[in-house]
């Protein structure tokens, strides 16, 4: 890529990071392109879908969040490792409002731009789910859609005003349901 297209690409990505922050994962593609100082068809040329700029944005997160759970999958009890995946998923989110339905609709859509990192981030949290099942410490009568919908939930708890307050709490009572030696 050539300097210049770099350069625009690293701005766009900074700018709709911040955007993002602010407006949600809705903001106005426009918005982004005007307020990284170039044209809209700038910020098409290097992200052609609102799905492809979240992809950049967050394979990052979802990368390192991927990462974690191998790391605590082999430092942590197994229970630990799956509260502690939970927690991290929910922080990862926390950044971008709005970003969990996107991720939700990922998961079903193998042509999306996100599919590849949902589905592998939601397969580590799978794994963490069938240690801690095989250890006997967590419920056998869910598997990884469900962990990943209740991470969602969890996820979206935080993105409500109002409810974030709660959110804490009911993590707790979530992760009771799912490990069988935790008590809220």
């Amino acid at each position: 890529m050539r300097a210049d297209a770099q350069a625009n690409h690293d701005r766009l990505l900074a700018v709709a990071g911040a955007v993002i922050t602010e407006q949600g994962v809705d903001a106005s593609m426009r918005d982004i392109a005007r307020r990284a100082g170039v044209g809209l068809a700038t910020l098409l040329r290097h992200f052609p879908t609102r799905e492809a700029l979240l992809e950049a944005l967050l394979r990052t997160s979802f990368d390192e969040l991927t990462a974690r759970a191998a790391e605590v999958e082999t430092t942590s009890s197994p229970q630990d490792a799956v509260m502690l995946w939970l927690r991290d998923f929910v922080a990862c989110t926390k950044n971008y409002r709005g970003v969990v339905t996107a991720m939700v609709k990922a998961i079903e859509d193998p042509e999306s731009a996100l599919h590849t990192s949902c589905v592998t981030m939601r397969a580590a949290g799978t794994r963490l789910l069938t240690r801690a099942q095989g250890a006997g410490v967590a419920r056998t009568d869910i598997d990884g859609a469900d962990l990943f919908a209740l991470a969602s939930s969890l996820a979206w708890l935080g993105d409500q005003p109002g409810l974030d307050a709660r959110a804490e709490r009911l993590f707790g009572v979530v992760v009771s349901a799912i490990l069988t030696d935790r008590a809220v």
